[in-house]
């Protein structure tokens, strides 16, 4: 989820409660959470933040066993605690706010017990808590109803489409490509009539499963090089997002500054490994 000054320093700790959840397809779940701290949250954020629609959050989940209560005393678990044992920290997308009910949501992919984020939304009841700082946040799609909308995503990225497209024109064209595990996981979205949709599931029908982003890479690779350009926003899986750079960038010709394309996460990695590893040349989405 390009590196910039709106996405270096999300804010200070807060703990919001949740109202309820709601299962969104087979494999997300929203989570509406409000609570005390969320007329400080939006008081405190930046208006320009708030605006972005891949605003995002950083979240905080401790091992249930633990007992542990948010808000969470870092300095002083780290005395007291191994490494394994602190609380771990999660980015996710905002997918929208309600300022009359005090309430955002945020969609979690779940997938049974892996992970720790998604079983913790699958398992949230009314009056959980959850840590969260932020938010932050880039983009938010343009204004010009002619300028043309080319979105690539994964499920790690389809809030922030979503949120995008209901923010879109209501005369924009485009494209938006989108990799799911199968038609189950396929969502409504609110989109403009002139923006086509194409979903990409990797289940097959004989049984066998596409690598993740080889589809997303795939359809876009089949598409002609646009003669206009367009308005990109590419987010998902870092290898597959590597690839989306040297299409647009490299051989397209698309300039960095007109791309918004990043990645959210990568393929055997946790977390804490992906966001380290993006100071390494491996984990670069534009070479150095």
């Amino acid at each position: 989820m390009n590196e910039t000054a709106a996405r270096r320093r999300p804010g200070p700790a807060r703990v919001l409660t949740v109202e309820r959840t709601e299962r969104i397809s087979p494999h997300l779940v929203r989570v509406h959470l409000g609570g005390d701290d969320f007329a400080a949250f939006l008081g405190a954020a930046d208006p320009e933040r708030i605006a972005m629609t891949d605003k995002y959050v950083k979240l905080l989940f401790a091992k249930p066993e633990l007992a542990l209560e948010p808000p969470y005393d870092l300095e002083e678990l780290r005395q007291r605690l191994p490494l394994e044992d602190l609380p771990v920290r999660r980015t996710y997308t905002i997918r929208s706010i309600d300022a009359a009910t005090g309430t955002f949501a945020i969609d979690f992919v779940v997938h049974g017990d892996e992970g720790i984020a998604g079983p913790w939304a699958a398992a949230a009841q009314p009056g959980d808590l959850l840590t969260f700082s932020g938010p932050g946040g880039q983009f938010a799609p343009s204004i010009d109803p002619h300028l043309p909308r080319l979105y690539f995503a994964d499920e790690s990225a389809l809030p922030a489409v979503a949120a995008a497209l209901e923010e879109t024109p209501a005369s924009a064209h485009g494209l938006v490509l989108i990799e799911v595990g199968s038609a189950a996981d396929e969502i409504e979205l609110r989109r403009p009539v002139g923006v086509e949709v194409r979903w990409l599931h990797r289940e097959r029908p004989d049984g066998t499963v596409a690598p993740h982003g080889s589809l997303l890479v795939e359809a876009a690779r089949a598409l002609a090089a646009p003669e206009i350009v367009p308005e990109v926003f590419a987010h998902g899986e870092r290898g597959a997002m590597q690839q989306l750079r040297r299409l647009l960038h490299n051989e397209w010709g698309i300039e960095r500054r007109a791309l918004s394309l990043s990645a959210y996460w990568a393929v055997g990695r946790a977390e804490d490994g992906f966001q380290a590893e993006k100071r390494e040349p491996a984990g670069q989405i534009f070479p150095e």
